[in-house]
């Protein structure tokens, strides 16, 4: 046994359990993918008699906040494997040939835990470890080509499932590029997508169908992590409110949140920020907000949208 095989995974980074996944919202053609990947997965054998194999390399890309790690965990969870979410922070090191030395470790180390049982490794900002190498000059440039260059010496020895994520596509080196099976866009969602997502991270509050409809239409261009924190501070204000002694009234409930959370400059401004607490969106919004209990109409279209995921369950195998 290395050297390498005996460190433990958590010095590379974070260890999440299927149990602990969260259903994604996927638009349809993301949806469509992850369950053509997991079909040939479970497809091993036959694959294997027409002489290939199942594909166990991918890379999402996308703006930040659209929830790359969120869809690697959950496709790990359908796997009913655990996911090591790598932290680029442990992998880049300070000194000339340390940052090789860590990557070789990291794939050994995946390699050799769980007494063989497979993992899926989840790599976040894959640009820092994966970007394009530089002509060889100064010390810097020197020591990125040998880790790149060692990224993707690993990368074609690991047989294992491997997920890489990346906000900046057009950054990662072409040869590392090609080692990936699949390039899957993971892109804002869609009026869609946005009604599911506030309706999710509102519980146990609700909206009537045309509240919700309004309020997703003024979060155009926003991540699904935006209107997560969104939402979050909404409930926030709603219990912390009235101890402060605030104003409950629900433009000045919206003013504060909005005055304290601001959309990536790089995805452009939804139109809750352009026209704030006097957005068209909010003038049809119940408020106090009532419970989705009380709103039949929310309960059955979050069954509906249910309905519309990948239902296998976590760690089944389909027929």
């Amino acid at each position: 046994m290395s050297r390498h095989s005996k460190r433990d995974l958590s010095e590379f980074g974070d260890l999440f359990m299927p149990d602990q996944a969260d259903e994604p919202i996927l638009p349809p053609p993301v949806r469509a993918a992850l369950l053509e990947w997991l079909t040939e997965i479970w497809a091993d054998k036959e694959l294997l008699a027409v002489g290939i194999k199942p594909r166990r390399r991918a890379m999402f890309e996308g703006p930040p906040g659209t929830g790359k790690t969120t869809l690697a965990h959950h496709m790990a969870a359908r796997l009913g494997l655990p996911m090591l979410a790598v932290r680029p922070d442990r992998m880049i090191g300070k000194y000339m040939g340390e940052t090789s030395q860590t990557i070789g470790a990291l794939f050994e180390a995946a390699r050799a835990q769980f007494d063989g049982s497979p993992i899926v490794l989840f790599m976040d900002e894959f640009d820092t470890l994966a970007s394009d190498r530089r002509k060889a000059g100064q010390a810097a440039d020197n020591d990125r080509n040998e880790y790149v260059g060692t990224l993707l010496q690993r990368l074609e020895q690991y047989e294992g499932f491997l997920i890489a994520a990346t906000n900046h596509a057009d950054w990662i080196d072409q040869a590392i590029w090609r080692r990936f099976d699949m390039h899957i866009t993971v892109d804002l969602p869609g009026q869609e997508e946005r009604e599911r997502i506030l309706a999710r991270y509102l519980s146990p509050f609700g909206l009537p169908a045309l509240a919700l409809a309004r309020l997703a239409e003024a979060f155009s261009s926003a991540s699904p992590a935006l209107m997560k924190t969104v939402c979050e501070n909404i409930k926030r204000q709603i219990v912390i409110g009235p101890r402060l002694g605030s104003d409950m009234g629900r433009e000045a409930v919206f003013a504060r949140i909005l005055t304290s959370v601001h959309p990536h400059p790089d995805l452009g401004t939804p139109r809750l920020w352009s026209l704030g607490a006097k957005d068209p969106a909010l003038t049809v919004m119940p408020w106090p907000l009532p419970l989705a209990a009380d709103l039949p109409d929310v309960e059955a279209a979050e069954d509906d949208a249910a309905g519309q995921d990948v239902v296998v369950p976590f760690g089944g195998r389909r027929p």
